[in-house]
């Protein structure tokens, strides 16, 4: 990689740390474009070279956000052979991704409200859904012709109970109504 695209890749980097951490602290509405050009140093003109506006960096935030709660959740199922428990490993994964701050504010309350609930599904349909449908269709129970149906509800259900978990004034009661919920949800 030359020189010019590393410094364009650590920019990137900076401005969407410190972009995610302003976000998930204060909300979208009260995150302003000038806020992150004061706290990263950049000119107007370097930031929107790299984002069309406060839209598309949080866009970009959503977007990282939900790639490392992917990541997050293949590694809370690594090496666990049973298809059913991976299923009801990675679904409580997700419940308890869900009490951290930067995923309760970003991905659940905001990111329905900034994208519209149709562009947050596409993108929870690329991660999430992606990861549960493939899930369900390894436990063999489902036959194939309801797999989307059963991994839409499942996710329905699933996304229910994080926004019940993340909205939830006591959040370890919340979490664990959730996990045992679950738990009788994906019992064979």
């Amino acid at each position: 990689m030359n020189l010019k695209a590393e410094r364009g890749a650590a920019t990137r980097d900076r401005v969407l740390a410190i972009a995610t951490r302003l976000f998930a602290d204060r909300g979208y509405d009260d995150t302003s474009i000038e806020t992150v050009l004061q706290e990263s140093g950049l000119s107007r003109g370097a930031l929107y070279h790299h984002y069309a506006g406060k839209e598309a960096l949080f866009e970009a935030v959503l977007e990282a956000t939900e790639r490392s709660i992917g990541a997050q959740i293949v590694e809370a199922v690594r090496g666990i052979d049973d298809p059913v428990e991976t299923l009801r490993a990675g679904t409580l994964a997700w419940i308890r991704l869900a009490g951290d701050p930067v995923i309760k504010r970003i991905v659940l309350l905001d990111a329905p409200a900034v994208l519209g609930w149709e562009r947050w599904r596409a993108m929870e349909e690329r991660y999430s859904f992606g990861m549960l449908k493939a899930a369900l269709q390894a436990t063999g129970a489902i036959p194939a012709a309801f797999l989307d149906l059963h991994a839409h509800m499942l996710l329905a259900a699933v996304n229910e109970s994080a926004l019940l978990v993340a909205r939830g004034g006591d959040h370890r009661t919340a979490e664990a109504a959730v996990e045992e919920f679950l738990r009788r949800l994906l019992n064979p």
